[in-house]
């Protein structure tokens, strides 16, 4: 989202390792819209889908509480597989919300998604900021990420992604140095102390995680790669206290590797954008099931995180 309180726009940006057709057509068929559209836990009824300048798209949107959100969106501008322009949020004797311009380009294979949401005022803008992050629909996207890479490669994945307010090094660094790492990565109310720790590619660190009730629990994590300041890569799986690997107590199938992706995006000399996959490895078609199962947790767990890190990197916002 864009930086800054006094602008009336929410900005996104987001790389797609999917061909900018395959992106598109997940943005335009009625059918693939509905298997990503809105925050984690929502479902999607299409009732009337005319993409064109001057057509409409009329749906509801069904929110896990069982709350039912109909819309309308007024398409003003599609050009295929470049642009489309449309008002949001309204519907019948609702006015919009706002208005989307959402760009698609082709990066060598790769889709960009710009997206800017323009709002009457700054005031409503930074409103709504707040509004879609405790809504989690920043979440919307990484659902997109999810559904491209089941339909373009075959792989279950989990994305997540936050933008912070700071230079890229310095969130390098918080991703990196287990010292950092100890302070924000834990759930809220867990700590987390690093028994070793070779932040290097070939290295493995081993830490100790105390949950809230007083259960202490393993992990291992193995550098792949770790490319400064823009990837890193590891696997990471629960062990006991002599590192052998084990299924974590709290379910009864679970990958036994998750293979982590994070990788770093400048949004301007102060502003990171942070995305995070996980890759299931090892594992059977129950522990596949629970995965998909967990997305939700794993998202709210995540948010956790990324929330104390976010104030870790600007400790006077707090």
């Amino acid at each position: 989202m864009a930086a800054g309180s006094k602008s009336n726009l929410i900005s996104i940006t987001r790389i797609y390792d999917a061909p900018l057709q395959a992106v598109w057509e997940a943005w335009t068929n009625p059918e693939e819209v509905a298997q990503w559209w809105g925050p984690r836990g929502f479902t999607l009824t299409n009732h009337e889908h005319d993409l064109r300048t001057g057509g409409h798209w009329h749906y509801t949107m069904h929110g896990p509480d069982g709350t039912d959100y109909e819309n309308t969106t007024q398409y003003l501008e599609v050009v295929p597989r470049q642009r489309m322009v449309y008002d949001h949020g309204g519907h019948k004797d609702r006015p919009p919300l706002f208005r989307v311009t959402a760009l698609f380009t082709e990066r060598e294979g790769c889709t960009q998604l710009d997206m800017s949401m323009a709002f009457a005022t700054p005031e409503v803008a930074a409103e709504m900021r707040g509004f879609i992050r405790k809504a989690g629909g920043e979440g919307t996207w990484d659902r997109l990420a999810e559904y491209l890479g089941k339909r373009c490669a075959g792989k279950e994945q989990f994305f997540i992604t936050r933008s912070f307010e700071a230079g890229i090094e310095r969130v390098y660094d918080m991703l990196t140095d287990p010292a950092h790492l100890a302070q924000w990565l834990p759930p809220t109310g867990a700590t987390m102390r690093f028994l070793r720790a070779e932040p290097r590619v070939g290295g493995a660190s081993f830490y100790a995680m105390t949950m809230p009730g007083g259960a202490t629990m393993h992990g291992l994590v193995k550098y792949l790669a770790l490319e400064r300041p823009h990837r890193v890569i590891y696997t990471q799986q629960f062990c006991d206290e002599r590192e052998q690997v084990i299924r974590p107590s709290f379910f009864a199938h679970w990958p036994l590797a998750m293979l982590t992706t994070i990788t770093l995006a400048s949004e301007g000399a102060d502003r990171t954008r942070v995305t995070v996959r996980w890759e299931p490895q090892d594992a059977t078609d129950a522990d596949m099931a629970e995965f998909l199962k967990q997305r939700g947790g794993m998202s709210q767990g995540w948010t956790g995180s990324f929330d104390k890190l976010e104030a870790a990197l600007n400790p006077a916002d707090a």
